[in-house]
């Protein structure tokens, strides 16, 4: 090619160069099959949050009182003693390990994600301790998983031993608990501890104390009602029934927007004991209705009038006899005085 000479020369050639440079990358802009700069992503505005799925006021409203587990709970008065004594204790068992961490944490089912209430109830029959809550977790799935675990533990553990702070060894056992087929999911479980532990037992001057302690929960969508229920003196296997029964119902109707449908019962001084069949109700026996006497006949009252003669005549025979009755009195004296008589001579 012949480079333009002349004091324009050069310049002219480098124009030449970036008009066709342009060009050549105006046209490649158009042609398929040629990539293009992706577009900057836009920005989207954060969503707002869903409406939670238990309000702390529904929470609150879900949970049960005294009244409906009778007469014999009241407002409780503070943890029980023995909860750092007993459930606070080691064993080498992972699983064992995690059930008493998760008494003693209340938190078996997790930390819930949403709103949550409890309540504490004591009972004064066998100073039993009662903790309700209700609480709302991140999905069904979440308490599912965690109910099929416990749901292992009567076969993982059936019985271990565990170990106190002081190094007192404790004899545990974990059965399921029966419980009413309420919710979506449920799990019960009862355990009780035993043992020679020096702290409970009085330095080793007496046998150690038995706790008895049940735990159910059930699941209600991706809310959940569960318990614990228990203390020295025993677990009373009709209060944690009747808790989960009342408890569940209670929740659903807040959840559907209406009233209880258990209201709380009056207490009372006793527990009311429940009869074995139903009384029968009282029937009034029909009056008989009053009948007027028929009037005598004359030939009656001549007949009765003819009897009284007869009565005068029986007096009068009476008399004879009690007469006689003296006679045979003196002729039996008479009988002794000849016989004495007759001794004499």
């Amino acid at each position: 090619m012949k480079v333009p000479t002349g004091p324009n020369g050069p310049y002219r050639l480098l124009a030449r160069a970036l008009t066709a440079g342009v060009l050549v990358s105006a046209s490649a802009c158009s042609l398929p099959g040629v990539m293009r700069h992706a577009d900057p992503p836009a920005i989207v505005p954060p969503a707002t949050s869903a409406t939670p799925s238990l309000t702390d006021a529904q929470a609150s409203a879900a949970l049960i009182t005294q009244g409906e587990l009778g007469g014999r709970w009241s407002a409780t008065q503070g943890g029980a003693t023995w909860r750092d004594g007993l459930l606070k204790t080691r064993t080498d068992v992972p699983d064992c390990q995690r059930l008493l961490d998760g008494l003693y944490a209340e938190d078996l089912l997790g930390e819930p994600t949403g709103a949550r209430a409890v309540v504490g109830l004591d009972e004064s029959g066998n100073a039993a301790q009662l903790r309700y809550q209700v609480a709302a977790y991140a999905a069904p799935s979440e308490v599912d998983a965690k109910l099929a675990w416990l749901r292992t533990l009567p076969a993982k553990c059936a019985q271990f031993t565990s170990t106190d702070v002081r190094g007192g060894r404790l004899n545990v056992t974990v059965v399921p608990a029966v419980l009413p087929g309420v919710g979506d999911a449920r799990e019960g479980l009862r355990l009780t501890m035993s043992g020679a532990s020096p702290a409970d037992a009085g330095g080793g001057s007496g046998a150690a104390p038995m706790l008895t302690l049940d735990f159910a929960a059930v699941r209600v969508g991706d809310r959940a009602v569960s318990l614990t229920n228990g203390g020295l003196g025993g677990a009373a296997q009709d209060s944690t029934q009747q808790a989960v029964q009342v408890g569940t119902q209670r929740l659903q109707d807040v959840l559907a927007g209406r009233p209880p449908t258990t209201a709380p019962a009056t207490p009372t001084s006793a527990p009311a004991v429940p009869t074995s069949a139903p009384v029968a109700p009282r029937t009034r026996r029909p009056t008989e209705p009053l009948t007027q006497r028929p009037a005598e006949s004359p030939a009656d009252t001549d007949n009765t009038t003819a009897d009284t003669p007869d009565t005068a005549d029986t007096t009068a025979d009476t008399a004879d006899t009690t007469a006689g009755t003296a006679d045979t009195a003196d002729t039996t004296t008479d009988i002794a005085d000849t016989a004495d008589i007759a001794q004499e001579g």
